[in-house]
Formats: C-alpha cells, sequence, structure tokens
C-alpha cells in the first residue's frame, strides 16, 4: 500500500509539472503572435469600424473637456498622478475616449484639473479595445476619479462609436505616455516552461529512486513489544 501511495504521489508530481510547462510553452507562443500582430497593426484614418487592437488611429475632431475624468493611482518614472481620460467628438460626429497621459499630482486627493486644447485638433495613437478588468472592492468612481477605465461612467449622446480607447501618443493634449501593452515577454514564459518541466524531472528521479530502494530494503514487519520483567 506504501509502494502504491508513493508512485500515485510522484507520478501526479510528474504530470502537472508536464502540464504546467506545456501551458506556459503555448502562452509564450500566444504572446509572441500579440506582438506580431502589434508590430503589424495597420495605421487606419477616422475608423468607421471598430479597429484591430493596438491600430494607429488618426482622429480629427474636438474635445469635450467638460467631460474630463482622471483614472487614479498611476505611477510614471517614480511619481504618483492620474491620467486624464477625455471624449472626443470626430468630424464625423462619432465619439471616442482618449487616455491622454500621465499627469503627476504627488499624493495630494485635491481634485486634479488639466488644460484641454479647444477647436479641431489631430490625434495620433494606439487603439485598446475594452478586456477583462481585474475586481474592484469598493466604488469604481470618486468625485472625478476612475480606479479603472469603464466607459459606462459617461452618459453621453450619443455613445461611444466602440468599445475600447486610444492612447494618445500624438497631438494636441498629449501629457507624458505612460501606457504600455501590459503583456509577459514571451522569454518569461519559456523560462517559466522550462522551470516545470525540471521540477518535473527531478519528481520522477525522486520516484524511481524511492521506489528502487524500496524493492532493495522492503519494509520490516513491526515486532510485537516485548514484555517488561516483573
Amino acid at each position: 500500500m506504501r509502494r502504491v501511495g508513493w508512485w500515485g504521489f510522484w507520478s501526479c508530481l510528474v504530470v502537472l509539472g508536464l502540464a504546467l510547462g506545456l501551458w506556459q510553452w503555448e502562452r509564450a507562443a500566444d504572446k509572441r503572435d500579440y506582438l506580431a500582430r502589434l508590430a503589424d497593426a495597420p495605421r487606419i484614418e477616422a475608423p468607421a469600424e471598430a479597429p484591430p487592437t493596438g491600430s494607429q488611429l488618426v482622429l480629427q475632431g474636438e474635445y469635450l473637456a467638460e467631460q474630463t475624468l482622471f483614472l487614479d493611482n498611476r505611477t510614471h518614472e517614480g511619481r504618483l498622478g492620474v491620467a486624464p481620460l477625455t471624449p472626443f467628438r470626430d468630424v464625423n460626429g462619432r465619439i471616442w475616449l482618449v487616455q491622454r497621459g500621465f499627469l503627476a499630482t504627488g499624493p495630494s486627493r485635491a481634485a486634479p484639473s488639466v488644460e484641454t486644447p479647444g477647436g479641431v485638433v489631430t490625434l495620433e495613437g494606439r487603439w485598446q479595445p475594452e478586456g477583462e478588468s481585474a475586481p474592484l472592492f469598493g466604488p469604481n468612481r470618486e468625485g472625478a476619479r476612475l480606479q479603472r477605465i469603464d466607459l459606462s461612467a459617461w452618459e453621453l449622446e450619443p455613445a461611444f462609436a466602440h468599445p475600447g480607447w486610444l492612447h494618445l501618443e500624438q497631438g494636441p493634449g498629449h501629457l507624458e505616455s505612460w501606457w504600455q501593452p501590459s503583456v509577459v515577454p514571451p522569454e518569461r514564459h519559456l523560462g517559466y516552461a522550462l522551470q516545470w518541466w525540471g521540477l518535473a524531472l527531478a519528481a520522477l528521479v525522486i520516484m524511481l529512486v524511492g521506489a528502487r530502494r524500496q524493492a532493495r530494503h522492503p519494509e520490516l514487519k513491526s515486532l510485537p513489544p516485548k514484555e517488561m520483567p516483573r
């Protein structure tokens, strides 16, 4: 029974290590594909349809400055601040959300403010579709601050053209760029895969060596205790 438990326990560890290593290997391939799509993403002017992830968009229109909110708790080069989020109406009447960059505020919780250019301007930046967000523990909005980007925080007519936002890179109203695609490098996933496979190999060696020792030195049956002399 003990030998069955030994084989079962270490076999599970070997299979688990192999499976997790394969999963990380596949994630590395997915990340390579994603980065390749970003590198090959098209440059589109005033798209009518939802742009592909990472597209370089060029929009012409005007900011809706009074609708600006601020993405809270951003950090950039060791500084604490916010990211202004300003809706933008293009020349075709479609509404886009523009993440304009980093605005340093320090630890102050005073209501942030930012200057917004008026009139018709031309913007260029990277498109990010709306996706799954981390869970919130408490309300998303506090005054003009948001804990995460949520398009439902704005009540606009018409509504936003597409679920997502533009990370501004060039044009009036652009601040310091801070956003980068949240992508773990493929090399790191490959490193994780090798670690898991190394653990699987170690578990296999321990399983075989231990089983061999058990075969050479089978467990002795326990002897009845000696009677104590009276």
